[in-house]
Formats: C-alpha cells, sequence, structure tokens
C-alpha cells in the first residue's frame, strides 16, 4: 500500500510540475515559440503598409535567426511548405519594401552591401493560414541609425 501511495504522490508531483512549466513560463510569446520575443510595436508603422498596419504586429528578439528558425521547426502551427522558412540574403529595398514610412535611403546606407537574412512563412490554426511571419536578422534600430545582430519578427494577421 505504501508503495502505490509513494507513485501516486509522484504522478501528482509530475503532473503538478508540468502544469507549472506553461507557454509563458517557457518564454513563449503570442506565438508560441521559445525565443524570448518583446514587443516593438514602433516597427509597425516603418514598415507596414498605411492601410494594413491593424493587422500588423512587431517584435525583437536578442536570438539569432538560426535559432529562431529552429524554434519555429518546433512550433506545430508552422505551416513547412516549400520554400518557407527557409533563410535567404536580400537587400534591404527588397526585404523592407516600400509601404512604410521609413526612410528608404537611410536603410540602404546603414545595410550597405550588406545583405539582409530574411526568412518568411505562414502560420495555420485548424486548417486555415491565420498570420503570415517575416524574419529578419541583423533588423534595424527604429531610427535607422544601427543594426541590432538578433531577429526582428514581422506578423501579418490574417481575418477570417
Amino acid at each position: 500500500m505504501e508503495i502505490i501511495t509513494r507513485r501516486l504522490f509522484a504522478v501528482v508531483l509530475l503532473l503538478g510540475a508540468i502544469s507549472a512549466v506553461t507557454p509563458a513560463r517557457l518564454g513563449y510569446g503570442e506565438a508560441g515559440v521559445s525565443a524570448p520575443w518583446r514587443d516593438a510595436p514602433a516597427y509597425v508603422p516603418l514598415f507596414a503598409p498605411v492601410n494594413r498596419r491593424a493587422s500588423f504586429s512587431a517584435a525583437i528578439s536578442a536570438a539569432p535567426l538560426e535559432s529562431v528558425l529552429a524554434d519555429v521547426a518546433q512550433d506545430g502551427m508552422a505551416v513547412h511548405a516549400p520554400g518557407s522558412w527557409q533563410p535567404r540574403g536580400e537587400s534591404a529595398t527588397d526585404t523592407f519594401g516600400t509601404a512604410g514610412l521609413h526612410n528608404r535611403w537611410m536603410l540602404a546606407r546603414l545595410y550597405g552591401s550588406q545583405q539582409v537574412r530574411v526568412a518568411r512563412g505562414p502560420r495555420m490554426d485548424r486548417g486555415r493560414v491565420i498570420e503570415s511571419w517575416t524574419l529578419i536578422s541583423p533588423y534595424p534600430s527604429t531610427d535607422l541609425r544601427t543594426l541590432h545582430p538578433g531577429t526582428l519578427r514581422l506578423v501579418l494577421k490574417i481575418a477570417p
């Protein structure tokens, strides 16, 4: 009887420990990956189209792009279609486009001849694409004067 009681107690402790390790405690953001993200709403007006800003969010992480992509690979909501979530080098103009309010000349000067590492991909919930992510590394400061070695995440939320 004592062995059964000890085992039952061990199971209860284990279940309690598992429930205590919630996604928030693991550093998961709203998106469910473990890179420690910090909301960065100042990037939305810089890079999102004026008429779609309400659909965008931005966050930054000190984690390098490779670590973020490793987390994405474990994320059950990420759609792993051919070409998605593959890092590639692009010019700053191609990466950030022309839709936001950023100064294109300052951004081009900031990156110079260095290519931006970018990975893009969709996320799905219940069979429907709900978000499109753009991961950018290194990412610019909001004043476009310095580059940061971490990752910028721009998320377009897709309405049902």
